[in-house]
């Protein structure tokens, strides 16, 4: 079977591979029909590492999987061969303390699918649990159902940091996550969305996906406007989804005294300056957030029905052209938004 490993820093080869073994036990092999590109593959490709656990080449990347049940194994239950099924990245033990509080995503035996530890999904085949497996909504394409996990993010971020009706809300950093964020503070009611990217054609994205206010990111403009739009108070939520040393500074200048900022990014850096002097003299909630959660399901149940838009997919490219696309989203060209890897292009 076909696969792309990531096989040295900002370098992917096509590559042929044995068919994975299995299933075993309640387990699943999967055919991949689609993955989506996230930004998180996009650090293993470019640095090599994250939050400096370094990349174990050859390494096979890709979290945001759809496909097709191929087989099933012994005791599996509620899927049969020719399902449609997204699939949660983390393989979790079940049983440590997190696990069993349903916080799946601190398990402390935690292997994510396109780490180091465990192989991604740019692939064809792959064998999974199949309690990790959600149903495709039938709506959905299979390049649509590439968000579930993207989206499974947000649900899982809104248990932690919500947006509530009335509330006033600024994104930093109109990626793919970003974008979605932009679309759930929307759906959520927020009164007013202020966004910001380096990018112009993410600017415009942003606006479409239901942003009040959408500028280039000069952080000065950026928070005179934040300012002028909230009396000079901040905003309620801050969401940095860039998670660059001076976007996380911005967030936290543009949140309003008792207000909440969210570090969703991950950072490049390893070590760096944060203000919090300012954090503590606005009595700030600084919130981190880690992976999505389990929270396939009602990713897919937003997106079936219509509150976050699929618009933000622009580009569809086979797995052969793979470096092609990493070097396309890192570039952040021809206006590309959200990148699907198609296996059956």
């Amino acid at each position: 079977m076909r696969s792309v490993p990531l096989v040295a820093p900002r370098r992917l080869e096509l590559a042929e591979q044995k068919m994975p073994e299995g299933p075993g036990p309640g387990e699943v092999l999967v055919r991949v029909k689609a993955v989506g590109l996230c930004g998180s593959d996009l650090h293993w490709w470019n640095e090599g590492n994250i939050h400096g656990t370094p990349a174990a080449y050859p390494q096979i990347l890709g979290h945001e999987p759809v496909g097709e049940v191929a087989e099933t194994g012994a005791g599996v239950r509620g899927l049969k061969p020719g399902d449609r099924v997204a699939i949660e990245p983390s393989l979790t033990c079940g049983h440590c303390e997190f696990c069993l509080a349903g916080r799946h995503n601190l398990c402390v035996r935690s292997r994510f699918m396109g780490g180091p530890d465990a192989a991604g999904f740019l692939q064809e085949y792959r064998v999974v649990p199949a309690h990790n497996c959600d149903p495709v909504p039938a709506r959905l394409t299979w390049h649509e159902a590439t968000l579930m996990e993207p989206v499974a993010v947000w649900v899982h971020i809104y248990e932690l940091a919500p947006v509530t009706m009335q509330q006033t809300v600024a994104v930093l950093g109109c990626g793919p996550i970003g974008l979605l964020g932009v679309a759930m503070a929307r759906a959520a009611g927020a009164e007013m969305i202020l966004a910001c990217d380096k990018a112009p054609h993410r600017v415009e994205m942003a606006r479409r996906m239901g942003a009040h206010v959408a500028l280039e990111a000069r952080p000065g403009d950026f928070l005179d406007v934040v300012m002028q739009a909230t009396r000079g108070l901040g905003v309620d939520v801050a969401y940095d989804a860039a998670g660059a040393p001076e976007s996380i500074q911005l967030g936290i200048q543009c949140t309003k005294a008792g207000g909440r900022f969210v570090l969703v990014g991950i950072p490049e850096p390893l070590h760096f300056e944060v203000d919090l002097h300012t954090a503590m003299a606005k009595e700030l909630r600084l919130q981190m957030i880690k992976r999505s959660n389990h929270k396939g399901r009602a990713a897919g149940a937003l997106l079936e029905a219509g509150r976050i838009p699929a618009s933000l997919i622009t580009h569809a490219l086979p797995l052969e052209a793979a470096q092609e696309g990493f070097e396309m989203v890192h570039g952040r060209a021809d206006g590309v938004g959200k990148l699907i890897f198609d296996l059956e292009l």
